[in-house]
C-alpha cells in the first residue's frame, strides 16, 4: 500500500518514513500544501498522514482535493493542535482519525491498521480519454468496455498522465509518482515504461497518444 506523508519537520518525516517502510509501505513525502496537492494529482495513494500546520497553509484544506484525486483514500491527521475543537474540526473536515503529537509509533501503526479494516466509501470516479476509461477508485483500465491489465508501474504512469491529460507532466514529477524513494532509477527507466505502455494502449485501440516533450516530460492527449 502507498502512503503520502505530509509533514514539514524533516527529522520527524524521515523517522516516520523509515518506520513505515519497515512495515512494507511505499512512502512518498510532501512538506507543504502545494507539494502535497501536486503529489495527490500525480500519484495513487491508499492513505495520507497529514500534518495541519504546514509552511504554506492549513493541512485540512487539502482534504477535498485528496478525496477527489484518490477516491476511497484514508486520512489520518497527525498534529500538535490537540484541543477538542481542533480534533472536531479535523474529523468533521473529512479525516478518518486524528492523532495528537507527540504520539507513540505503535499507536500510529495500530490506527493505520484500524482505518484499513474499515470499509472504504468509494466514489465512482472515472477519467475518460479516447476510448479508454480509467477508474480511479479501483485502479482499473478499460478500452471499449474490455479490461486491460497493466503492470503496476505502467498503471502509475498512466494515472499520472491521464489526471493531467492535455498538459505536460514534468519528468521528475512522473518519476516521483511511479517510483519509491529507495528505487534505483536508471536514466532510461521511465522511458522504457512509457514505451511499453504506448504499445499496450495502441494494441488495445485506446485512441490516445503519449508524446515526449523534449527536455521537459510527457503529455497525454486523445488521438486526432
Amino acid at each position: 500500500m502507498r502512503i503520502l506523508l505530509v509533514e514539514d519537520e524533516p527529522r520527524l518525516a524521515e523517522s516516520l518514513r523509515k518506520v513505515l517502510e519497515r512495515e512494507r509501505f511505499i512512502v512518498d513525502h510532501a512538506s507543504g500544501v502545494e507539494s502535497a496537492r501536486e503529489a495527490s494529482k500525480l500519484g495513487t495513494f491508499d492513505l495520507v498522514l497529514l500534518d495541519r500546520s504546514l509552511p504554506d497553509g492549513e493541512g485540512l484544506s487539502l482534504l477535498p482535493s485528496l478525496r477527489a484525486d484518490n477516491p476511497g483514500i484514508h486520512v489520518i491527521v497527525l498534529s500538535a493542535r490537540n484541543g477538542v475543537n481542533d480534533r472536531v474540526a479535523g474529523l468533521d473536515g473529512g479525516a478518518d482519525d486524528y492523532l495528537t503529537k507527540p504520539f507513540s509509533i505503535d499507536e500510529m501503526l495500530a490506527r493505520i491498521r484500524a482505518v484499513f479494516r474499515r470499509p472504504a466509501k468509494l466514489a465512482h470516479a472515472t477519467i475518460r480519454a479516447g476510448s479508454l476509461v480509467f477508474d480511479l477508485a479501483y485502479e482499473e483500465v478499460e478500452v471499449d468496455g474490455a479490461r486491460i491489465d497493466l503492470p503496476r508501474r505502467e498503471l502509475r504512469v498512466l494515472a499520472a498522465l491521464i489526471k493531467r491529460r492535455g498538459r505536460t507532466v514534468q519528468r521528475e514529477a512522473l518519476e516521483n509518482a511511479v517510483f519509491g524513494f529507495d528505487d534505483e532509477i536508471q536514466s532510461n527507466t521511465l522511458d522504457s515504461h512509457i514505451s511499453r505502455l504506448r504499445r499496450r494502449l495502441t494494441t488495445a485501440g485506446a485512441r490516445i497518444e503519449i508524446h515526449a516533450i523534449r527536455g521537459v516530460g510527457y503529455l497525454l492527449r486523445e488521438a486526432p
